[in-house]
């Protein structure tokens, strides 16, 4: 078996990351009781109400991949244990389906007409320091759910896939579950991992888990909990019709034209740079899933924007927007230090990064900026040009609502 992970950072940090620069001008009247948006100092930020083209330009299988997100468990839904969340990222096509397959399943794809995908990992240990992986003894699961047109073709698709996989080594064998008998088990004696592929729906949920020790009974017992997890989850998911996936909208909810950004010139979706998520996707990527995860649904996390490495996220009111960002702050670690926000935005609440932090990893500065039920996250390398970002996220808001 064989499986390889492309989580690029920057799209697994939208809670805790932002990118802004600028163009444009200031716009807007002021509402009786409310800050006067017109006064704040936001340099050339665009904070005039916009809307984004909702054409999907052809990407309908990529904004359909961004909705899966939700369809997909968090690790720490599966077992308590592997609250570490490792990232997670759309598979709008084959080619990045198979950055999670053996690349034997390439034929499998084509013929079965795969149509989109989204992969979610965790772990039950932090990376090490200074590595990009959890040490040998942790366990770490990787779902990948892939969408296929029907439900025959992904039942083909599922036994096919595992074919593929057992074709890459002769040791390979089968490993039957009981509680799951339509799903298809393999592993390598003596290797602590295990793979497995199945069939639920038009969908086809792909598992590899490492486990520190290569007992075939503790693996089978890994892989019907995280079936029993996911095969729930996909069930409370209302898949778009192939044929309509390119009628999905861009922005239908002015999610994105509510991030503060340089440029809003040539944009189209990217699940990195230009994308709409729901709350499952800053589960994903958390250094402590439980945290987040309790944390977003007490404040009622409805979606999640991401344009650039800037970011506005959905709430359900007001308090809970404050209690987000009290949240948040309280879960980023011992890497930022509290600074003075700018004084005229309302409630902003801004961290430096300290001697401890990364500058390759994250951005020396960070504020966090409530407005009614959003808050906007943004970032820099220079004080002035974050205050200026916290005064154009507050005034974009306000002009957009």
């Amino acid at each position: 078996m064989v499986r390889t992970s492309r989580i690029a950072l920057a799209a697994t940090c939208v809670l805790v990351t932002g990118v802004l620069s600028a163009c444009g001008g200031i716009s807007g009247t002021a509402v009786p009781g409310e800050l006067d948006v017109r006064k704040l100092e936001v340099g050339t930020y665009p904070v005039d109400a916009h809307d984004y083209d909702q054409d999907s330009s052809g990407k309908g299988p990529l904004l359909e991949g961004m909705r899966m997100a939700d369809a997909v468990v968090p690790t720490v839904q599966i077992d308590s244990s592997l609250k570490f969340g490792r990232g997670s990222t759309v598979l709008a096509d084959a080619a990045e389906a198979l950055d999670f397959l053996a690349d034997e399943s390439a034929p499998v794809l084509s013929n079965r007409k795969y149509v989109t995908g989204f992969v979610a990992l965790g772990a039950d240990k932090p990376d090490l320091v200074g590595e990009t992986h959890p040490p040998a003894d942790a366990t770490i699961v990787t779902t990948a759910v892939l969408r296929f047109p029907d439900e025959a073709s992904a039942k083909l698709a599922a036994r096919e896939l595992e074919d593929a996989d057992l074709s890459v080594s002769p040791d390979n064998r089968k490993l039957p579950s009981t509680k799951y008998p339509d799903a298809y088990v393999h592993w390598r004696p003596g290797v602590a991992d295990v793979g497995a592929f199945h069939a639920h729906r038009e969908f086809v949920i792909s598992l590899y888990i490492q486990r520190p020790r290569a007992d075939s009974t503790d693996l089978l017992n890994w892989v019907d909990r995280t079936l029993a997890a996911q095969v729930p989850a996909l069930d409370t998911f209302r898949p778009t019709p192939v044929d309509q996936l390119d009628t999905l909208k861009v922005d239908p909810e002015g999610m994105l034209a509510r991030v503060a950004v340089a440029d809003r010139k040539g944009r189209s979706p990217d699940a990195d740079s230009f994308a709409v998520y729901g709350p499952n996707h800053g589960i994903h990527s958390a250094d402590d899933e439980s945290v987040i995860q309790k944390l977003l649904q007490d404040t009622g996390v409805e979606k999640i924007a991401i344009v650039d490495a800037g970011t506005v996220i959905r709430v359900r009111d007001l308090d809970a927007a404050r209690e987000l960002i009290d949240g948040l702050i309280s879960a980023i670690g011992d890497d930022f230090d509290p600074i003075t926000a700018p004084t005229d935005v309302p409630g902003a609440k801004c961290l430096q990064l300290n001697s401890q932090g990364d500058l390759e990893r994250n951005f020396k500065y960070r504020c966090y900026v409530p407005y009614k039920r959003y808050v906007g996250l943004v970032t820099s390398d220079k004080e002035p040009d974050v205050r200026q970002k916290v005064a154009a996220q507050y005034a974009l808001l306000a002009n957009s609502l």
